[in-house]
């Protein structure tokens, strides 16, 4: 795996996306969102708010080979009226522990209607075709937070946002123990899409 480069400064976010923060949730519609969608949910799904992947409009998807018939967003409103959980891992970027806040990914997952039981296999992809997979299982257990914001700040495209998930690496058996460079191999940053298959 090549070492992902911490791009740039995680400052505030756009004009746009703070504006975000005070809109509706993502409209029922292919792309007619209130919102521009930060994160997209396909795959093994009960709820749906958007078709079919457009290949005019959904370049980066189409680039990095996903597809799918229908689909389930989410923009920077709906994320952030998640309930929010914060942790305070050591990152391996500077050595410095700092602070992340988002939902859980398990709760984002089931809010876009991800079952809970059977073998649930997720995709992770990233904005630069980063990708892992993780169980559903994983997820839960080792309660992987979709942060959204860093130190008190939305994180910006360019940085390590529009969102990342992320472990409480220092908290967790399997991998405190582990060279602070390795901890975080199953966590992409700048996320915006997960593939959902139930075996």
């Amino acid at each position: 795996m090549n070492k992902r480069r911490f791009l740039s400064s995680v400052g505030t976010a756009t004009a746009g996306w703070l504006a975000a923060s005070q809109a509706g949730p993502a409209m029922a519609a292919t792309h007619g969102h209130a919102q521009p969608t930060l994160l997209t949910v396909s795959g093994a799904l009960s709820r749906h708010n958007r078709g079919a992947l457009d290949p005019v409009v959904d370049q980066m998807m189409g680039k990095h080979g996903i597809q799918f018939s229908q689909a389930f967003v989410f923009d920077a409103a709906s994320l952030w009226r998640l309930p929010a959980h914060t942790i305070r891992p050591t990152l391996e970027y500077d050595g410095k522990v700092h602070t992340l806040r988002g939902p859980l990914l398990s709760t984002v997952l089931r809010a876009a209607g991800v079952p809970d039981g059977g073998n649930v296999q997720l995709g992770l992809r990233a904005v630069d075709g980063y990708n892992v997979t993780l169980s559903l299982d994983e997820v839960t257990r080792g309660r992987m937070l979709l942060a959204t914001h860093i130190d008190g700040h939305p994180m910006a495209l360019g940085g390590l946002g529009p969102q990342w998930a992320v472990w409480d690496a220092d908290r967790l058996p399997h991998l405190n123990d582990k060279p602070l460079k390795e901890r975080f191999a199953q966590c992409p940053w700048g996320l915006y899409h997960i593939d959902v298959a139930k075996a």
